[in-house]
């Protein structure tokens, strides 16, 4: 066995272990020139509180990675389990990702929240790590919000989408929403 076919066969296995590792469905989105870009993205993670910090990785032959880098801003969207299309429009290369896709701008970036997500990060780019063919991208919080629906989130389970098969709203049945102060503050939660 050549070591080109070893490493394939490492390559393979190690995903299939990986895939049992459930993930939610996030799409990444931000605006460049005016118009909307974004990718579905598995790998979001919370990182600290104070301050309050997320991550994700993009692959390094993403194509719209470059394009959200270079505006210093995105939006995490956590896609709920009706919206399996909405990840996988992201997740396909070329075309037009947003066709059909709802959206409103967010607060301070003005970057997309896909209408419908179960919960939103507004976020600046604070630095990257060079992780093997990803990198990691680290985010300062600059605003979060949830919506307080049946539903739950968008799962990813072994290369197949999936549901939880119960869900709860969130917290007390009411949209939440609560900002960061320029200085580090938080605002109250408001309905």
């Amino acid at each position: 066995m050549t070591a080109g076919a070893l490493d394939t066969d490492f390559t393979r296995h190690f995903r299939t272990v990986m895939g049992n590792f459930c993930s939610g469905i996030t799409v990444i989105s931000a605006m460049e020139d005016g118009a909307p870009v974004g990718f579905t993205c598995q790998s979001f993670f919370s990182v600290s509180l104070d301050p309050p910090l997320v991550a994700f990785s993009a692959a390094k032959t993403s194509t719209t990675f470059p394009r959200i880098r270079a505006s210093a801003t995105c939006c995490v969207n956590v896609l709920s389990a009706e919206q399996e299309p909405v990840s996988r429009s992201f997740a396909r290369s070329g075309g037009d990702k947003w066709a059909g896709i709802a959206w409103h701008p967010s607060a301070h970036n003005r970057d997309p929240i896909v209408d419908g997500a179960l919960a939103w990060v507004e976020c600046s780019i604070r630095a990257e790590f060079d992780a093997g063919d990803h990198v990691i991208v680290l985010c300062d919080v600059l605003d979060v919000g949830c919506e307080a629906r049946e539903t739950g989130p968008l799962l990813y389970f072994r290369g197949r989408y999936g549901v939880l098969a119960e869900s709860r709203p969130a917290e007390s049945g009411r949209p939440v929403r609560s900002r960061r102060r320029p200085h580090g503050g938080e605002l109250p939660r408001t309905p």
